[in-house]
């Protein structure tokens, strides 16, 4: 008879191969399945913050979104943040949503049946999209393709593709089909400038129509993020997208890292700006709750930050410098997309191993009521900002510091 110890320890092995969090498809899950209901609802108010001081509201979604859920294993949930009621405005409400998956085949199946098996799959989940009224959806990060930029191998670029390419194309049906604004990051070829490759968004109007791109400011040179080996800094600046519903931006990836990135889409004008990424639990997880709800509260606008989920291995092993073992895969990507709202309050994030769907309804008017409550805007210095920063640009440049006249001094 095997040890009951050792059976739990092997089940929690197996539970952490999976992704799972203790066999929970996420924190959210194992809180509320693990602690009293007044314990839970006090952890929920701590650790999620309240929308106009009430915990957000569930939506009910219609029947076939949840049977297309059931249907193909894909996580769907639904959450509310309200806003305030104005006297002299109406409310703004938009549906927002966030797509995470997995890939389907493997990283060794023919090229072309690997992308198409991904848009079979992503059909599916835009369908349940659709079926639930979305306005505005996000795919993660270079959604058409294995986040193979770890290799370092070139023949990965053949899924790369022009703005108006396959891809975007594919999408345009659909966002004619339900009336829905998409953004698709893809791996970019620059056709017109010596085919060079960019890590882009592509912004899509709910008529079908391509309203613009962004190209991915800030490209990392950490653990296996190998990126520059296929494309280089964006050039593309920080443009927000007014569309039929909303002004929206999209901050690529790394660029989370960087609070001026963030800065900069809030100062000219977004609502919502999303944050498409692909990044493993062992490089940044602790990070991934806080980073995006942190910009949406310090620019007053809603975050939707989306990470791809599954372990993608790769056919050779590859280092990068670490001084870690070679290797075949990157890690697992954990999922956990989420929104944020800039007053603070957060939905559960999505499964930390399953594909997933996020909606949420919120109501663009809080952004404006944030704005006057808390003061950033009015209450920043971006006159010093600006000159600490051009001093720093300069060759000759020097801290201002201001040392301790005895730190040195002998006694």
């Amino acid at each position: 008879m095997e040890n009951p110890v050792t059976v739990k320890e092997n089940e929690t092995e197996n539970e952490a191969n999976d992704g799972s969090i203790c066999g929970y498809d996420s924190l959210h899950h194992l809180l509320i399945q693990n602690l009293k209901p007044h314990l839970f609802q006090e952890v929920s108010r701590l650790l999620l913050g309240l929308n106009c001081a009430r915990g957000l509201e569930t939506i009910a979604l219609t029947e076939s979104a949840k049977s297309l859920s059931s249907k193909h294993d894909f996580d769907l949930q639904a959450f509310r943040f309200h806003a305030d009621k104005e006297l002299l405005r109406e409310p703004r409400v938009v549906r927002v949503g966030l797509i995470q998956n997995s890939i389907v085949l493997p990283t060794t199946a023919p090229f072309l049946d690997q992308k198409r098996a991904i848009f079979q799959k992503l059909k599916t989940i835009i369908d349940a999209a659709g079926a639930s009224g979305v306005n505005i959806l996000c795919l993660q990060e270079a959604w058409t393709m294995p986040f193979a930029f770890c290799t370092r191998e070139k023949r990965w670029c053949e899924f790369a593709e022009p703005v108006d390419g396959e891809s975007t194309q594919f999408l345009q049906d659909l966002a004619r089909k339900y009336n829905m604004v998409i953004i698709s990051p893809i791996l970019e070829r620059d056709v017109n400038h010596g085919e060079t490759l960019w890590n882009t968004a592509v912004v899509i109007g709910n008529r079908g129509n391509i309203i613009g791109k962004h190209r991915k400011n800030h490209i990392p040179r950490v653990g296996d993020f190998n990126e520059s080996t296929y494309y280089m800094e964006g050039n593309t600046g920080h443009p927000v997208f007014e569309t039929a519903y909303g002004k929206i931006a999209v901050n690529i990836c790394y660029g989370r890292h960087h609070p001026l990135n963030w800065l900069a889409f809030g100062l000219n004008g977004a609502e919502i700006v999303f944050n498409p990424s692909a990044t493993v639990g062992e490089l940044s997880e602790p990070m991934w709750p806080i980073e995006a709800r942190n910009a949406a509260i310090a620019n007053s606008y809603f975050v939707g930050s989306i990470n791809r989920v599954g372990t993608e291995v790769f056919p050779n092993p590859f280092t990068s410098g670490d001084g870690q073992p070679q290797h075949s895969d990157f890690g697992h990507f954990y999922g956990s997309s989420y929104f944020s709202a800039p007053d603070a309050s957060c939905t559960p994030s999505l499964s930390r191993h399953r594909d997933g769907l996020l909606i949420s309804d919120m109501d663009l008017n809080l952004c404006r009521q944030l704005k006057d409550k808390w003061g950033f805007r009015m209450t920043a210095r971006y006159e010093l900002y600006s000159e600490t920063l051009a001093n720093y640009l300069k060759p000759d440049f020097e801290p201002q510091l201001i040392s301790d006249p005895l730190l040195h001094k002998k006694s």
